[in-house]
């Protein structure tokens, strides 16, 4: 691997679409986030007030240097099915009505603030239903995690540089320094795992370290403090398992073009921040398959990405969401990827017989 260090502050196209595929892995992918939290929180920082992210959305920048490449965007999005909208009614003759909200795993107080009528479906919910409920308990959650070594670390004595160039890694113990962390003190972990760390900017640490839930973990602790059932349609190990199944080569691209990035980190997921807060769901997988200007696209890595953390995931939370929601009168949470698509849980749901229409 031969690459040359990105400015912390690059053109449009290297600093978002080189990177949006990795870091919707981390933000979109429950079990990266739900890591992050509880690594961290076992040593957690005194923030007396919560860190706010200071990105900017990057999308009018590409829409005014690159209207084609904007307007072939925002094509596929519309091409998406069900590419529009975060909260869905479910319905069933002779069942009351159930909800499905789309998240992102962050503790953006916008994302937490959650639409008035998802508030509301979640008040009269008797069952709480989240991807793993394993994340209501820390604890618990961070047995799981140390149970399996051999999903979140290099067993077989390799370790991340020894798969890295010497010019790679000294890229990767520079952006991994930045962060306040040493790459000796990780050379074990797998690449998903360091990218659960630096995929995250500083604000989004600083408040997960405070003790601020992101938006599933905190609907999964209401749940239970609300006398509610909770249910999860995943183990963790599950989807850890999905995560360590991507192919070991673009996992490190991606942690050397994330660890790049700097800064620019916070624009790129302020982008996706946006588009989920205005219900565009259908933008950020085309996002994520576009190629920098002048460089042809490989999207085998995209390809292994789709199919594994979202497709086969969604057929699995849709087999076991549909009978938990067969009586009805349920609040469901997945990842906002989760939901368009031709194999989007919003379809698959509908192929086991409930109907689901968009609540604005």
């Amino acid at each position: 691997m031969n690459r040359s260090p990105l400015p912390p502050r690059a053109a449009f196209p290297d600093r978002l679409a080189d990177t949006m595929l990795w870091l919707a892995a981390s933000l979109h992918v429950l079990v990266a986030a739900s890591l992050l939290f509880v690594l961290l929180s076992l040593s957690p920082a005194n923030a007396a007030e919560p860190v706010a992210c200071a990105g900017k959305n990057l999308l009018p920048e590409l829409q005014a240097s690159d209207p084609a490449a904007y307007a072939k965007l925002v094509g596929e999005a519309k091409a998406s099915p069900n590419g529009e909208g975060i909260f869905w009614k479910i319905e069933k003759a002779g069942t009351p009505p159930s909800y499905l909200l789309g998240t992102m795993h962050v503790t953006d107080p916008r994302v937490i603030a959650m639409p008035e009528a998802a508030q509301a479906a979640y008040a009269e919910a008797r069952t709480v239903v989240v991807e793993s409920d394993e994340i209501a308990d820390a604890k618990k959650a961070s047995a799981t995690i140390l149970a399996r070594p051999d999903l979140t670390m290099f067993t077989d004595g390799r370790t991340i540089t020894g798969l890295l160039d010497e010019k790679d890694a000294a890229v990767l113990a520079d952006g991994l320094k930045a962060r306040g962390l040493s790459l000796a003190a990780m050379a074990r972990m797998k690449p998903w795992m360091i990218m659960s760390f630096v995929a995250i900017p500083s604000c989004e640490m600083a408040r997960k370290q405070a003790g601020i839930a992101f938006l599933d973990q905190k609907l999964a602790q209401d749940a239970i403090e609300d006398g509610k059932t909770l249910k999860g349609l995943e183990t963790m190990v599950e989807q850890i398992t999905a995560l360590d199944s991507l192919p070991l080569e673009p996992q490190l691209a991606g942690l050397l073009q994330v660890v790049q990035l700097g800064d620019g980190i916070e624009d790129v997921i302020e982008t996706m921040s946006q588009l989920y807060l205005s219900g565009q769901t259908g933008m950020i997988m085309p996002l994520m398959r576009m190629p920098p200007p002048g460089i042809e696209g490989d999207d085998s890595g995209y390809a292994d990405f789709e199919q594994r953390i979202i497709i086969d995931r969604n057929h699995r939370m849709a087999e076991r969401a549909a009978p938990i929601i067969a009586d009805g009168n349920v609040f469901i949470a997945v990842g906002a990827l989760h939901l368009p698509g031709r194999e989007g849980v919003v379809e698959l749901l509908r192929a086991e017989g409930f109907t689901l229409t968009p609540v604005r």
